[in-house]
């Protein structure tokens, strides 16, 4: 079976994006179990916290592996874009946990507990890698012109 050059370029992209935040999504769980069960923070600012710590993982394994082939155009450029793109999927992500959790609570009728907290923590975390992948491949660290 033949497979176009484009689509496996973005299959081997896809593949390294998804290595990167495998381990930036461990981090950010653990940070977050570690926030609101040790130490009695609110899941919301657990979660924003969590998120800023693990993208320091997801900065420099995206620009440094997953990324690593396409043109720089400037670091503060990039960075700026990166922090953009994630302050905008943290807040997502956040949005998606708070809204989860209070639907778990209302359906219970009583507050979430950590398993059902978890499984919110672990979709909204899900949908904001999609949305972090598109941000990531067509804007932050995206092909120059010339390549196309």
């Amino acid at each position: 079976m033949k497979i176009h050059p484009r689509l496996r370029r973005l299959a081997s992209v896809g593949s390294r994006f998804l290595v990167v935040g495998g381990l930036s999504t461990v981090i950010e769980i653990a940070v977050f179990n570690l926030l609101v069960y040790a130490m009695g923070v609110d899941v919301v600012w657990a979660k924003i916290i969590a998120s800023l710590v693990a993208l320091i993982n997801a900065y420099f394994g995206n620009r440094e592996w997953t990324f690593r082939n396409r043109d720089r155009r400037g670091r503060v450029n990039e960075l700026v874009l990166f922090l953009l793109t994630n302050a905008a999927c943290t807040g997502l992500g956040a949005l998606l946990l708070w809204a989860g959790v209070q639907a778990v609570s209302a359906f219970q009728g009583h507050a979430a507990g950590p398993f059902a907290v978890n499984i919110v923590n672990l979709a909204s975390i899900a949908i904001v890698v999609l949305v972090r992948f598109v941000l990531y491949h067509w804007v932050v660290f995206r092909v120059s012109a010339s390549k196309r």
